[in-house]
């Protein structure tokens, strides 16, 4: 029997049952992603979390949106000051990337970094820096997705990406390989971001 044949026979459907959120981790893990540091100031304080979920939204006017966990401590506080700064990690920045997405320790303590013309930290060595502002923001479940307009494009790596797959860096083996230690989660393994 074919779908469309048990529509017309009357059957319905059974009820779908959504995915456990280990479920749902575990399956869109298999959509390999790139990985951002999404960074700004609050207070004078230089802020910024680890993010997957970014994309480009619009070349005219051009748009680029991410996406972050309403319990996160670090978005509320760059919402409040209306810009920030997606720094785009190359493969060699697991320790960077680690920094920002853990819950432990200052993220920019002992750390070089330049506040960009737009008052947002632009971290050193990054594949590509999108300053931006906040132009909308759409709740989203347990999440916010953040459209921001674009101010300016830096392009200063030019090296592979840092790409996040079914739960550790890289897709081919030649990335750096990182285990879960004990004690609090890493990012990535856990961690809330935003």
């Amino acid at each position: 029997m074919t779908a469309e044949s048990a529509l017309t026979a009357g059957a319905a459907p059974p009820d779908p049952v959504p995915p456990t959120p280990a479920e749902m981790r575990r399956a869109m893990g298999s959509f390999a992603s790139g990985v951002t540091v999404v960074t700004g100031v609050d207070g004078g304080e230089a802020v910024g979390f680890a993010c997957q979920a970014f994309a480009s939204v619009s070349l005219e006017p051009p748009l680029v949106l991410f996406c972050a966990d309403h319990s996160g401590r670090t978005w509320p506080r760059i919402r409040a000051s209306g810009r920030f700064c997606v720094n785009v990690l190359g493969e060699e920045q697991v320790d960077l990337c680690g920094r920002f997405g853990s819950r432990e320790g200052r993220r920019f303590d002992g750390l070089d970094w330049d506040l960009s013309r737009w008052g947002t930290p632009a971290l050193r060595g990054v594949l590509l820096r999108v300053h931006a502002e906040v132009y909308d923001v759409h709740v989203a479940g347990d999440h916010d997705v953040v459209i921001g307009r674009v101010l300016e494009l830096e392009t200063p790596g030019g090296r592979r990406p840092m790409i996040f797959f079914r739960g550790r860096f890289g897709v081919d083996g030649r990335e750096p390989r990182v285990r879960p230690p004990a004690g609090p989660e890493p990012w990535g393994w856990g961690d809330r971001w935003g």
